[in-house]
């Protein structure tokens, strides 16, 4: 039997006790080279896009050195976060390195608890800087279809806990008694090509919906996946309308897990168990305004299951320094919060 990627050399790149030992003027050229990559960490102006600057250094209140360049067209002046998800930073640059190594590092997540306790900062704090990690791999997500073979499947999330008496229990089969904040992940996982590198999905795509209904699922499947795919589904009736336009294999768990006809959704299982390892293991509660943001980090988890850890803290590291600042995230704890759940329509 092979051994498991993560027991290998090959996943271990990088130590979070070599993050740890950076300077400040090391995570900064870091930053530097992964945003402004295309003149090798040269600053680049973020205003007017001008390559000559000249360095200002200045000192914030704290007492800490901030590395500032002033644009010798427009003569604004800006930094290496200047207009990014990390846009007036209070944290030093080799902090957010660290947390993004840490935040790797947990293949099935990471709470904003033990995030604050492993970078020495507030909860409130490794809160918003978690959520920005995810909305940076929300905003980089991979936009094209998926294909060949694709398996479809949906979990609840927040469903209605029984009571503690059986003759108060309610039958949760009926709509009526079902919690209103109950939510379905749907996912959509490509399998990997026979032969290729690749084992398992080599791609997925997440949906946030209210049920497994015929009508959202045909327009999800309809836009991001094209129409020449065999879609495996679990024969949920939700799923029944999709061989107008695909050829479509079901399965049934409850007889195998792998039907005499090759039909299975094991992979969308795959995700799901890693989805609910981070719900029950990690963050305990997923509120429903955000459910889309984590259903994409386990999305990427499971996409690049077989990166080294250094290539995907360099990856993330690279996602959130090329993601504009986000207006939901910039005075969360003031009041300026996301007003409304992603649904698909």
């Amino acid at each position: 039997m092979s051994q498991h990627f993560l027991l290998t050399a090959k996943s271990r790149a990088i130590s979070e006790l070599e993050v740890a030992r950076m300077s400040e003027d090391e995570a900064r050229e870091t930053f530097e080279k992964l945003r402004w990559s295309d003149t090798d960490g040269k600053p680049v102006c973020s205003v007017c896009g001008c390559t000559e600057s000249y360095i200002i250094n200045t000192t914030s209140k704290s007492g800490k050195n901030i590395r500032r360049y002033k644009c010798s067209a427009c003569r604004k002046q800006y930094t290496v976060t200047s207009g990014t998800i990390f846009a007036s930073h209070k944290l030093e640059l080799r902090t957010y390195l660290m947390a993004i190594i840490v935040f790797v590092n947990a293949v099935k997540g990471i709470s904003a608890s033990q995030m604050s306790r492993a970078l020495g900062v507030q909860y409130k704090t490794s809160f918003v800087l978690l959520h920005k990690l995810r909305a940076a791999l929300v905003d980089a997500q991979n936009e094209d279809k998926l294909s060949g073979t694709v398996e479809i499947d949906g979990c609840y999330v927040g469903k209605t806990r029984p009571a503690n008496k059986k003759e108060d229990r309610l039958d949760l089969r009926l709509s009526a008694n079902q919690n209103p904040n109950k939510r379905c992940v749907l996912v959509a996982r490509q399998r990997a090509e026979v032969g290729s590198d690749i084992t398992g999905a080599c791609a997925t795509k997440t949906f946030i919906v209210k049920s497994e209904n015929s009508s959202v699922i045909n327009k999800i499947a309809t836009k991001h996946i094209t129409k020449n795919s065999t879609i495996h589904t679990d024969g949920a009736n939700g799923y029944d309308d999709l061989s107008a336009w695909f050829e479509v294999k079901v399965g049934d768990h409850s007889i195998a897990y792998k039907a005499d006809n090759g039909a299975c959704s094991n992979q969308a299982e795959s995700y799901f168990s890693r989805f609910r390892r981070a719900e029950m293991g990690q963050y305990h509660h997923l509120s429903n305004l955000y459910l889309s943001n984590y259903a994409v980090e386990i999305s990427y988890r499971e996409n690049n299951r077989r990166l080294s850890n250094k290539a995907l803290m360099l990856d993330v590291a690279t996602k959130a320094i090329n993601t504009p600042t986000h207006s939901e995230w910039t005075g969360y704890w003031q009041g300026n919060k996301r007003v409304a759940e992603r649904l698909v329509a």
